[in-house]
């Protein structure tokens, strides 16, 4: 199930790297690149926390990351109160709990980050549970945007339908991505603290 999990998980590092690629951030805005950013930093905190195998960088590290990541978003959520910065915030802050949460007494997995193979649960399961309570509404939520077709806000001075079709891809890539990784969130949390 571990390699399963990584492999889905890892796939999901593609479209957050062509959205990077390929789209206009001077007109979308910073906060969309933050956002994006975001993004694949949390999609590869995922598959270092799943990966059989552990990732190359200790669990301290990962705990840095995210605690700086969930920071920065959340002060930037309180300057602008933009949704998308509090979300990302919330999504660093829980896999900061899952990583500082998790059993570190054995030497099953060393240093590194590895919940695949942990066969204890996470101190505090009652904030795992009501994190994962977000994260799968959150994921319905993405899941039916991402459906329905995310509206697509049209960029003032892109060029042509060519940009207008870009900026929607990338909204709708956006919203498939939050709906796998909500869903992704969701299920680590309740499997690790049930």
């Amino acid at each position: 199930m571990g390699w399963a999990l990584t492999a889905a998980f890892a796939a999901l590092a593609l479209p957050c790297v062509l959205r990077l690629v390929r789209l206009d951030y001077v007109r979308l805005g910073a906060a969309v690149r933050h956002g994006d950013l975001a993004e694949l930093l949390l999609v590869v905190a995922m598959v270092a926390m799943l990966s059989p195998v552990g990732g190359p960088i200790p669990a301290a590290g990962w705990q840095a990351v995210l605690a700086l990541t969930a920071a920065w978003f959340a002060a930037a959520w309180w300057r602008g109160r933009r949704s998308g910065c509090a979300h990302h915030a919330l999504s660093a802050a829980a896999m900061f709990y899952m990583v500082t949460a998790m059993p570190h007494g054995g030497m099953d997995h060393g240093p590194w980050l590895t919940m695949s193979t942990m066969d204890e649960r996470l101190a505090l399961p009652v904030v795992a549970v009501v994190a994962a309570g977000y994260f799968v509404a959150d994921a319905a939520w993405a899941g039916v945007r991402a459906v329905r077709g995310a509206p697509g806000a049209v960029v003032g001075g892109e060029a042509g339908m060519a940009g207008v079709t870009r900026v929607r891809a990338g909204q709708a890539s956006r919203a498939m991505c939050r709906a796998a990784m909500g869903a992704g969130m969701g299920y680590m949390l309740l499997a690790a603290a049930l």
